[in-house]
């Protein structure tokens, strides 16, 4: 026996459960329990491997699709999907599908290999000494990949982006693997439950389908998107259904019609090897037109299509001619995504005619490697170009695919998960407006961006430093919308810098990023001396500097996150980290206690406390108190509290940096402290002031209260004050619970990148 065998057979034992789709089958025993299931779905391609896997025989000298679909076959013998039938059957169908794109040996190997790291205990390790380090990556970067979860919270969200386009960069072909596993998923959707459809078809409409778009993969975009429709909006779904089929045969017959009148045409200019056909029109892309320009169904151009595949780039010029010659064109429906491609790398020329029975007809014409680059997208490299189809993608076709390489450097400079977000959403989606630079180098920029967006999209410094603009050498405002076809130069100086209100009007959310970081970026000295002022009333003056210049102070910036002191000072000036938190790690490393109050602790009869209390502070057990309103405490912080004069009035208490308290006799000052225990008599919550300071926008207040509403933070009153070009303050009033949890929701505002400042308002 093999030690690849042996392995399998051991495996077996330890089989998870694959998603909502899987349940184990203890009825069957290993290797026998799903042969006669699984012998009608076998491929021609793959019969003579899954003959040999049936066996049981060693296959150490077959090729790595025989060997991987055979170790698949062990590892998930036993095991079934949500339908019932046996499991190895998807891993099956997903490497079919990879194989259709034309995929090399280790990613049809990865196909069948994509799920057995996650359900057994097999290690990407053995995958790697079974099967090579190329398979090992592909299957390693989809195990990944199969555990994001995309419904979860804004911040998860982000961060499962973050991570797949990673692995993306890394190796393109990891998602495309992935696309083929959901791609198989969608078409067995039925058997699970409808919440569970729901969920699915969201995640694949809102991310995976937008994402073999982007990858020109065609056909995986559109099926994915049929098959979401039907589970997102079934009711429209069955109405598009029927009103395809009810004209169906008409438009049979134009299409009939047009193809034998281009036919003939074509062959007296000896344009050989002529591919004409009609073309279906998915019924979501029909629907989302609809919806998208407000029309009925009958108003809609490209429902019937005929498409005409040509060898040369000259002879689709040539076609055209002969389709506008013979059909009269509606105007405004011509684009040459020849001269202009899309960003993801699709050709063709389209435009629309009226045929021969008076109903619109779109004509698609490209060369047979353009078509095969709109069906697969950048696996066409695989499948068109190379007959034995090479392990990797030439590096030149993963760089054309610059939107890519724009998320993952983005994703270094935005901290803030909703603005990634949104810049991942308006990369996925289409561009409409492709502009040249001086030199003739074409940028896609969506619909309604500015001379402001140019910028930023050639570089960050050129937009930082624009002066002004020129499109099609006139002098425009920056706010003016770009066109199809302008040549935009930008004006810079070295003096010029970002406005505020450009955040109005530019249109992509990496301009909009960019803009606020420089905002954030030309405040540092400001926030330098601000933190530094909130050190020094914390420690006083002396020996600050020397304490700022020591290795001490440097290795305590790195243990807050910053890579130097200078970086910590700022981040304390606008409320990134609170001086509290700073100070406490430097007296733990100091003193090895996490918390020493700067102030003295008193001596008084209450010093002695009772740690089993249920009262919110220790220390004051049966007596009345209240929480001073010039320092409004909060439970983590160092408290000292104050006997008030006259006896009704009880005990306030205070921060032990508190102004107020310099003035104090010592007899009346109580050392007090907070209760740490969670169950206490009512769980409190204290009332606090904030202020924002932020880039003036529509929608920022709103952002600001979501963040509050998502930590459960009640707030009691807001007032915002605004002037023309300058920042916008926002003043709250809300009720926390603690410090940490004060701490938290103030960093999460302050990562908005509109923010310039958080800071808590401090009655004098």
């Amino acid at each position: 026996m093999t030690p690849m065998t042996l392995l399998a057979e051991n495996s077996v034992e330890h089989l998870g459960q694959q998603g909502e789709g899987t349940a184990k089958n203890q009825g069957n025993t290993p290797l026998q329990g799903c042969i006669t299931a699984v012998d009608a779905f076998i491929p021609d391609w793959l019969r003579c491997c899954w003959d040999k896997s049936k066996t049981g025989e060693s296959l150490d000298n077959e090729d790595v699709v025989c060997r991987a679909l055979n170790f698949a076959y062990r590892l998930h013998d036993g095991q079934c999907r949500a339908s019932g039938e046996p499991y190895i059957l998807h891993p099956i169908a997903v490497a079919a599908i990879l194989k259709d794109l034309g995929g090399s040996n280790a990613m049809i190997a990865a196909g069948f290999l994509h799920d057995v790291v996650e359900d057994t205990e097999v290690s990407c390790d053995q995958i790697e000494e079974m099967f090579g380090k190329e398979v090992r990556q592909l299957v390693e970067g989809v195990t990944k990949l199969s555990k994001l979860s995309f419904e979860s919270k804004t911040e998860s969200q982000a961060e499962n982006f973050r991570r797949m386009f990673l692995a993306m960069a890394q190796d393109i072909r990891v998602i495309i693997v992935k696309l083929a596993d959901r791609l198989h998923n969608m078409r067995t959707l039925q058997h699970l439950r409808p919440e569970k459809q729901l969920l699915i078809s969201r995640e694949t409409r809102e991310i995976f389908a937008p994402l073999a778009n982007r990858l020109g993969l065609g056909q995986i975009k559109w099926e994915l998107e049929d098959i979401a429709f039907k589970y997102i909006e079934p009711e429209p779904y069955r109405m598009m259904e029927s009103l395809v089929a009810e004209t169906l045969e008409s438009r049979q017959e134009q299409l009939v019609e047009v193809t034998k009148i281009l036919s003939d045409r074509l062959a007296s200019m000896d344009i050989k090897d002529v591919d004409i056909s009609g073309r279906p029109k998915h019924l979501y892309g029909i629907y989302r037109k609809m919806e998208r320009q407000k029309k009925q169904y009958n108003e809609i151009y490209d429902i019937q299509a005929v498409r005409v595949i040509v060898n040369t780039k000259e002879e689709c010029y040539r076609v055209l001619a002969v389709v506008h010659d013979h059909f009269c064109p509606i105007p405004g429906r011509f684009k040459d995504y020849i001269g202009l491609p899309k960003p993801n790398r699709y050709q063709s020329l389209h435009t629309a005619v009226i045929g021969p029975k008076g109903q619109p007809v779109e004509v698609q014409i490209r060369t047979w490697e353009m078509h095969h680059i709109a069906d697969y997208g950048i696996a066409a490299h695989w499948k068109y170009k190379e007959s034995n189809s090479t392990s990797k993608p030439l590096k030149g076709d993963e760089q054309k695919f610059t939107w890519l390489r724009q998320l993952v450097e983005w994703q270094r400079e935005l901290n803030d998960p909703q603005e990634y977000l949104d810049s991942v959403k308006e990369d996925l989606f289409d561009s409409e407006v492709y502009v040249f630079s001086p030199k003739g180098d074409v940028y896609c920029l969506p619909r309604g961006a500015t001379p402001v967006d140019f910028a930023y999209r050639v570089h960050t410094e050129v937009g930082n430093h624009c002066s002004g603009a020129l499109v099609n050498n006139v002098m425009v405002p920056l706010h003016r919308p770009l066109k199809h076809g302008d040549i935009v130069t930008i004006l810079t100086q070295n003096n010029a810098h970002p406005s505020i209100d450009w955040i109005n009007f530019v249109a992509t959310n990496s301009a909009k990023s960019r803009i606020r970081q420089w905002f954030k970026r030309s405040r540092r000295d400001e926030n330098l001396t601000l933190g530094r002022s909130a050190l020094e009333k914390e420690l006083g003056k002396n020996g600050l500097e020397a304490l700022l210049k020591s290795d001490q102070m440097q290795k305590l910036a790195e243990r807050c996150n910053y890579h130097n002191v200078e970086d910590l000072l700022a981040g304390i000036g606008y409320g990134e980290t609170s001086v509290n938190a700073v100070v406490n790690k430097l007296r733990e490393h100091q003193h090895g206690e996490k918390e020493i109050p700067h102030i003295h602790k008193f001596e008084s009869r209450h010093e002695h406390h009772h740690h089993n209390s249920k009262s919110p502070i220790l220390g004051l057990e049966g007596m009345v108190y209240s929480i001073a309103g010039c320092c409004t405490p909060l439970p983590g912080e160092p408290i000292t509290g104050i006997v008030a004069l006259g006896s009704n009035r009880g005990i306030t208490i205070h921060r032990n940096d508190c102004s107020n308290l310099a003035s104090i006799p010592s007899e009346r000052l109580l050392h007090v402290a907070w209760n740490q225990q969670k169950e206490i008599d009512h769980p409190l919550t204290y009332p606090i002031d904030i202020r924002v300071e932020t880039i003036d926008r529509v929608g920022v207040l709103r952002d600001i209260l979501t963040r509050l509403s998502d930590n459960k933070i009640n707030v009691r009153r807001a007032n915002v004050q605004t002037k023309t070009g300058k920042a916008a303050i926002i003043d709250l009033s809300i009720d926390i619970s603690d410090r940490h949890q004060f701490d938290r929701v103030c960093n999460q505002i302050n990562k908005m990148c509109d923010t310039l400042s958080v800071c808590r308002l401090i009655s004098e």
